[in-house]
């Protein structure tokens, strides 16, 4: 059936004034309004001359108010505005997008205020192995453009912002509040944007109050970690579940010396009952001979010694003799994979090779289980290790490869150098042992000061426009400015060395790279440091780093706070505190989740989305709150660095005596 036909006209309506006089029809206009009023009723009238003052009147006292937040239009788009020039976009101060707070609870340590608001970095500022080796992506920040945020608010009942969630998670920041005035000088009177006359809410500078807020962050991560992954190896705070990596319950093992020195009694003993009841290393399960001797043997041997109970060392022998089929190698250079069940051992699928610090960053530990139980077997396995590093052609300069075959015992891929992942910790073991073993091994001390006057002739360069000096990278005669994270251990192993009696100028270095690492931090948006940056070089540069795409994640990795407590520790310079203080206020502000944990970030350049990865590291426990902790204490007794040496997972281990211990 059609529908029926539809017709359409149009209707014309001329004008029957003279055309010669057209005026536009004003005179029209001004004639049929005032028809219109005169028909109008005398009240009528009335009531419209009277509205008319009044709407007058209220237009007068509402202007200030518009026209202040027309100009808060105005200046946040010059702000937002790609062409004017800003190398760094402005953190949003207060609420974070995407945050919600916990609700106030009783009884609970303050914790710190919020993060100073980020601005353009001045011309000078002031003075496992799968978690570790991370992909390198290829655009950097001066070939791309900022990302958008993924989430925009919009208005919302009450007339407040709505608050967005990251890819359906609520993370919380550390409270809403305003910003804190920076900790990096003196204290000012009224913070940036704030009407004169308004006096701010003073940072924390009391150290035993950041200790406090520390232990508070602690109990936080450890309420996710006891809701959602008890006994399991990693925290995915996010969907509040766990993940697996070695099925040993690597996060409680990790964090049992932690809760030790924050003083957490009632953590530990609900820890300790569960490696007394549940903890099994009599398992069919693959192990990383590094990861696992790092996080666990050396876990149990730090909390062993800490506390005094023989559980501890009753484990760590177990596990420690199930990991030995790792040297059954035709080199003696260990495989980097264990079955602790079955006793077998063998390279990864992919490659015969081990890396370098997976090889020579276990000696510590296993060194230490000999010295407890009298069995010469740890040490001397780990030892002859040593002494074939020690002795390989490959080396440039003190500078070690990458990789070491475990069929050959020779290094492969020749000619990359570098201190981040792969080979970071060779370097800081070479003085830890000489430390461990009462100064005693000659050559490790050669190996390790060649090896810093190594990195000093290739590796050291300065970044423009700051000239901040950093530690690049070698390939085959070619100078990366590619800088890891993870060489942000560097810092405090030269200064621990200084300490112990080696050259002045290591401290001097120290000091120049502890700025660096800070650096990393602060010209961030977020205030937390990519896992990657590559430094500027050239004249005329706007900033110091460019940060690649790949690049930009935030695992709660520890190193730069490491390097700080040992600053700290040595000089008794606060502002390593205050640094330290920033980074742990911006940790709780873009990483913690309210329902208990803390998660990595994908995206530290961008404060209204971070992005985050649903994943909490075992060392964020075992380390990087440690280290929080130690930095903002005044006590150097509190794990003596002339009684402990710290293995590279934060777990510390006696400085030897002379006389050694019975066997136990």
């Amino acid at each position: 059936m059609y529908p029926p036909t539809r017709k359409d006209f149009v209707s014309l309506t001329l004008s029957e004034r003279d055309p010669r006089t057209y005026n536009n029809g004003k005179q029209w206009r001004r004639q049929s309004c005032w028809r219109k009023w005169k028909q109008l009723s005398r009240l009528q009238r009335t009531l419209v001359l009277v509205a008319l003052p009044l709407m007058v009147v209220c237009l007068f006292a509402a202007y200030p108010g518009l026209a202040g937040r027309w100009r808060g239009l105005s200046d946040r788009a010059v702000k937002e505005d790609p062409g004017k020039g800003h190398d760094l976009k402005p953190v949003v101060p207060g609420a974070v997008p995407g945050v919600i707070p916990e609700p106030p609870k009783q009884n609970v340590p303050v914790l710190p205020e919020a993060a100073p608001v980020r601005r353009p970095f001045p011309k000078r500022g002031p003075p496992g192995l799968q978690s570790r080796m991370q992909k390198r992506g290829n655009a950097s920040d001066s070939q791309v453009e900022e990302e958008k945020p993924a989430v925009k608010s919009g208005e919302q009942g009450g007339g407040e912002k709505p608050l967005v969630s990251w890819r359906g998670a609520i993370i919380e920041a550390d409270q809403t509040t305003d910003p804190q005035p920076s900790l990096q000088g003196k204290e000012r009177d009224v913070a940036p944007g704030e009407p004169p006359g308004v006096t701010p809410q003073k940072p924390v500078t009391d150290p035993v109050k950041r200790q406090e807020a520390v232990k508070e962050a602690f109990r936080h991560a450890w309420k996710g970690y006891k809701d959602f992954a008890w006994g399991h190896d990693e925290l995915k705070p996010i969907t509040k579940s766990f993940g697996e990596w070695f099925n040993l319950g690597l996060t409680l093992i990790d964090a049992l010396d932690t809760m030790w020195i924050l003083g957490l009694k009632e953590e530990f003993e609900e820890a300790k009952a569960w490696v007394a009841t549940e903890l099994s290393f009599s398992k069919n399960v693959d192990v990383n001979l590094f990861e696992s001797t790092i996080r666990i043997l050396g876990g149990l041997l730090s909390t062993y010694h800490l506390t005094g109970d023989a559980l501890f060392l009753d484990k760590a022998r177990d596990i420690g003799s199930r990991l030995m089929p790792a040297f059954n190698t035709p080199s003696k250079i260990p495989y980097s994979d264990v079955n602790i069940g079955k006793g077998t051992a063998h390279s990864p699928r992919w490659t015969s090779d081990s890396t370098v610090a997976e090889v020579t960053s276990i000696q510590l530990e296993f060194r230490e289980l000999s010295r407890l139980t009298q069995d010469p077997r740890y040490r001397d396995a780990v030892d002859e290790v040593m002494r074939l590093v020690h002795k390989l052609d490959g080396k440039h300069e003190g500078l070690v490869p990458m990789f070491i075959n475990t069929n050959s015992g020779q290094f492969t891929h020749l000619g990359v150098y570098t201190l981040g992942a792969r080979a970071d910790s060779y370097y800081e073991y070479l003085l830890k042992q000489w430390v461990q073993g009462g100064k005693k091994e000659t050559e490790l001390l050669e190996d390790y000061l060649k090896s810093m006057e190594g990195v000093k002739k290739n590796l050291l360069r300065k970044s423009s426009p700051s000239g901040l000096t950093f530690v690049g990278e070698l390939s085959h005669g070619h100078f990366s400015p590619k800088m890891d994270h993870l060489v942000c251990f560097l810092p405090g192993t030269l200064a621990l060395g200084a300490h112990h009696g080696l050259p002045g100028d290591h401290m001097e270095l120290a000091q120049r790279l502890m700025e660096t690492c800070y650096q990393m931090y602060a010209q961030m948006e977020t205030g937390l440091s990519p896992e990657i940056v590559h430094f500027n070089m050239q004249a005329g540069e706007s900033r110091d780093v460019d940060v690649k795409l790949a690049d930009r994640h935030n695992l709660l990795r520890p190193e730069t706070v490491e390097s700080l407590f040992y600053l700290y520790r040595f000089t008794k310079d606060r502002k390593y505190q205050d640094w330290g203080w920033e980074i742990f206020q911006n940790f709780n502000k873009y990483t913690r989740v309210p329902s208990g944990g803390y998660t990595s970030i994908n995206n530290v350049r961008n404060p209204e989305d971070p992005n985050p990865r649903d994943k909490m590291e075992s060392f964020f426990l075992g380390e990087t709150l440690k280290y929080f902790f130690l930095l903002f204490s005044d006590d150097p007794e509190l794990i003596s660095l002339d009684k402990y040496v710290f293995n590279t997972e934060a777990h510390p281990l006696p400085i030897w005596p002379d006389t050694p211990p019975a066997a136990v």
